[in-house]
């Protein structure tokens, strides 16, 4: 078991956000070990196709292999603040970037030789001594992002939205100690400790850190503890409601009517306007009003006016073929 000891501060200072940058890199981990997650399968040809980049690959070079725990903090920065899923990945991908020459090296070479049973990739280790790394590491997850994640991710950022609306309520009802104690099974709060069952024993203390709760939808159902960056510490824990059903029909339906359709389809659910869908998926409000037009011209959703707005609403033929998805 892992102990986070934690102090009155660090408590006030707890918030929520995902981490885009986890997410990805969950995902760029199970296309190049040809693996499938548990509920949204295979990561597909596209993310396959990034691994061919030296950007990409070298974010591969820094993951973990079997029976190894450790990836360098470096590669998955402290969400921020933003509102919209890419503004909250630019954060991190600037962020990557910034990262000082004696992180790189303290985290890239020295940490990883306690914790890997390997040498680092002669690859990674040149751009460590080039100083090129930083850089690199921020344009290859920026590359995976756009080429493998950003068309499918309105559906699963929903999940997270979702997730994050419970914690809130749970939160008003009992408390943050209380939620920190329901994240997950394998989660606990001790009154001055978060405990966390893990294949290794530990203590840290963070008191005075700001710190994240993360859930993860494409990292499920993995539990993960960053603690390397001074002043920060992140808890990455498995979304409520991925693996049930209903949230995965997006990723299903998706072959029939293409994945930002699959996506607007699902959550149209109240009606929505253009700008409203826009807001919440992080596409354009070209690019929704693109798709919607088409879904309208295919009988999948009507059109009804609210006041100035016009509101988009599933039809019957919509919600059967989600139903059957």
């Amino acid at each position: 078991m892992f102990k986070l000891r934690v102090d009155a501060e660090t408590v006030a200072r707890t918030r929520f956000s995902p981490s885009l940058a986890a997410e990805s890199l969950a995902w760029l981990k199970l296309a190049a070990d040809a693996g499938r997650h548990p509920v949204f399968g295979d990561p597909g040809p596209l993310a396959r196709a990034a691994l061919s980049h030296p950007d990409v690959a070298l974010l591969l070079d820094l993951l973990p292999r079997t029976g190894e725990v450790y990836t360098p903090d470096l590669l998955t920065p402290q969400p921020g603040t933003a509102g919209r899923p890419r503004d909250l990945l630019d954060e991190q991908i600037a962020r990557i970037e910034a990262t000082t020459q004696d992180e790189v090296e303290a985290q890239v070479l020295a940490y990883t030789q306690v914790h890997w049973s390997r040498p680092v990739p002669v690859t990674a280790r040149r751009s460590v001594e080039a100083g090129s790394m930083p850089r690199r590491l921020a344009n290859g997850l920026a590359r995976f992002w756009r080429d493998a994640l950003a068309e499918d991710w309105a559906g699963l950022q929903a999940v997270l939205d979702r997730d994050i609306t419970r914690r809130a309520q749970a939160i008003a009802r009992h408390g943050v100690g209380g939620v920190l104690g329901g994240l997950h099974p394998a989660i606990g709060w001790a009154g001055d400790a978060i405990t966390v069952v893990k294949p290794f024993d530990g203590e840290a203390d963070v008191s005075g850190r700001e710190l994240v709760l993360a859930p993860g939808v494409l990292s499920w159902p993995v539990i993960s503890i960053q603690i390397d960056v001074p002043g920060q510490v992140v808890l990455g824990y498995p979304a409520q409601g991925v693996g049930t059903g209903a949230d995965h029909r997006p990723a299903r339906i998706a072959p029939v009517v293409g994945a930002a359709r699959a996506a607007l389809l699902a959550d149209l659910e109240p009606p929505r306007s253009t700008a409203e869908l826009a807001t919440r998926t992080g596409y354009s409000p070209g690019t929704v009003s693109y798709h919607l037009s088409a879904l309208h011209r295919a009988g999948l959703v009507s059109k009804v006016r609210d006041g100035r707005y016009v509101l988009y609403r599933r039809t019957a033929q919509a919600v059967a073929l989600l139903e059957s998805g």
